[in-house]
C-alpha cells in the first residue's frame, strides 16, 4: 500500500472517530430527570437587602397583581392606567433604576441587575405573605415590544383580553406568547444549551450573549439546584425547550411551593454577580456580571419553578422529567391562542405559529416611531 494511500486512510479514520465522539457527546436523551426541586445556592453576603418591594394595598386586593418590570427607558408608563388595564389587574410596578425618593409611587428594587428577574423576585420575596388568590401576570414595563405576541405588538391589547384563570386552570403557569420565534421550544433552531455545538460557539462569538448565556445554564443549573447526587447539572447534549421572553401568568399555590428563602437565594445569586467592574470582589459561583447574560439564563428557570409537575414542595427525592418539562412549556400555538387571549377556530396553524397573529420583526427591533405611530 503507498504511503499517501496510507495516509489518507489514517486521515479519514481520524476524521470519522472525531465525528462519531461529537455525535456520542451531542446524542439526545430520551428520557432525563433531574434534580430541580430545591434552590441550593448559597450566599456568602453579611446582609441580605430591606424589604422594599412592598407592594402598596395588595394584601386587601383581589384582583391578580400585575408585575410590572420597567426602566426610565421604557417611557412613560401611562399605558397601564388605561380603565382595561388598572380595573383588572392590582398594579405593582417596579422601576429598577428609579431614585428612592423621587415621589413616584412605583416600588423599589435592591439594584438595576438581572433585567426583569430582580423585579420578579423581589415582588415574590417581599410580599410572599401577601401573594392573590387571582395569581399574578409577570410583564416588561415598556407597550410596545417586539416580542409581545400580538399583531401590533402591544401589551396593552393583549393584557386586556388575557383570559388569566383559563391561562392558570391545566399547569398554574403559562408563558404569554404563543409564536415560538425567539424562544427555543423549535429544535431545528436551538441546538441543545448543554450541546458541544453551544459551547464551542460561545467561545467563538463571545459577544453572542444568547450563546454565552446558553452555554452557561448547565452550570447555572449546577449551582442553582445543586444536590449531592450531582443531577442538577445539564447533561451534554440536553435542551431546556422554553418560550421566548419572560413574561408570563402564574398561580399563587405555584409560588408558594418553594420558600420564601429560595427567593431570596435566586435573588443572592444575581446581587452576588453584580460587581463586573472588580472581579476579585465577584462571590464564587455567582451568576455571571453580565445583565444580558444573567437575565437569559433566568428566563430558562421561571417555568422550572413555576409549571405543576406534580412535585411536592421541597420533595428532594422526587425529579424534574425533562421531556415532560418541554413538553408543557411549549404548548401548541392554535390552542394557546385560544385558551390566553380567545382567539379561537384559527385556521392554517402550525406546532408554533398561527398566520396573521404575530411576525417577528426584522432584527428584533420595532421602528423607532412604531409608539407614536400605533397608539
Amino acid at each position: 500500500m503507498r504511503r499517501r494511500t496510507r495516509k489518507s486512510i489514517l486521515n479519514l479514520a481520524l476524521f470519522g472517530t472525531a465525528l462519531v465522539f461529537i455525535l456520542y457527546l451531542n446524542r439526545p436523551r430520551s428520557h432525563t430527570t433531574y434534580a430541580w426541586t430545591k434552590i441550593r445556592y448559597q450566599t456568602t453576603s453579611n446582609a441580605l437587602p430591606a424589604a422594599n418591594g412592598i407592594c402598596p394595598g395588595l394584601s386587601q386586593s383581589s384582583k391578580p397583581a400585575l408585575v410590572v418590570a420597567r426602566v426610565a427607558a421604557d417611557g412613560p408608563s401611562d399605558w397601564l392606567t388605561v380603565p382595561s388595564i388598572k380595573n383588572k389587574y392590582h398594579l405593582c410596578v417596579y422601576t429598577a433604576d428609579g431614585s428612592v425618593d423621587s415621589g413616584s409611587d412605583h416600588v423599589q428594587v435592591p439594584a438595576n441587575r438581572g433585567h426583569e428577574a430582580m423585579a420578579y423576585l423581589t415582588f415574590i420575596i417581599d410580599n410572599y405573605a401577601h401573594l392573590p388568590a387571582a395569581g399574578a401576570v409577570f410583564v416588561h414595563g415598556s407597550r410596545y415590544a417586539w416580542h409581545n405576541d400580538h399583531v401590533d405588538y402591544d401589551n396593552t391589547a393583549l393584557l386586556s383580553v388575557l383570559n388569566v384563570s383559563a391561562a392558570l386552570t391545566p399547569w398554574g403557569y403559562h408563558n404569554l406568547r404563543c409564536d415560538w420565534s425567539a424562544g427555543t421550544c423549535t429544535a431545528s433552531e436551538s441546538p441543545p444549551q448543554g450541546s458541544l455545538e453551544t459551547s464551542m460557539r460561545a467561545r467563538l462569538e463571545p459577544w453572542n450573549s444568547r450563546a454565552v448565556s446558553d452555554a452557561a445554564l448547565p452550570d447555572a443549573l449546577a449551582t442553582l439546584f445543586g444536590d449531592e447526587s450531582g443531577h442538577s447539572r445539564l447533561e451534554r447534549g440536553g435542551a431546556v425547550r422554553a418560550q421566548c421572553c419572560a413574561q408570563f401568568v402564574v398561580a399563587r399555590e405555584n409560588i408558594w411551593r418553594w420558600e420564601k428563602e429560595e427567593y431570596v437565594a435566586l435573588r443572592q445569586w444575581l446581587l452576588d454577580g453584580s460587581d463586573g467592574s472588580d472581579p476579585s470582589r465577584r462571590k464564587i459561583n455567582a451568576a455571571p456580571s453580565d445583565d444580558r447574560v444573567a437575565g437569559r439564563i433566568l428566563s430558562y428557570v421561571w417555568h422550572i419553578l413555576f409549571l405543576r409537575l406534580g412535585l411536592q414542595p421541597n420533595q428532594a427525592s422526587v425529579g424534574v422529567d425533562l421531556e415532560r418539562l418541554n413538553e408543557l412549556a411549549c404548548p401548541h400555538a392554535e390552542s394557546c391562542y385560544c385558551r390566553l387571549y380567545g382567539r379561537c377556530d384559527l385556521k392554517g396553524c402550525r406546532s408554533g405559529s398561527c398566520p396573521g397573529q404575530y411576525r417577528l420583526p426584522p432584527n428584533l427591533k420595532l421602528p423607532d416611531d412604531w409608539a407614536s405611530t400605533h397608539r
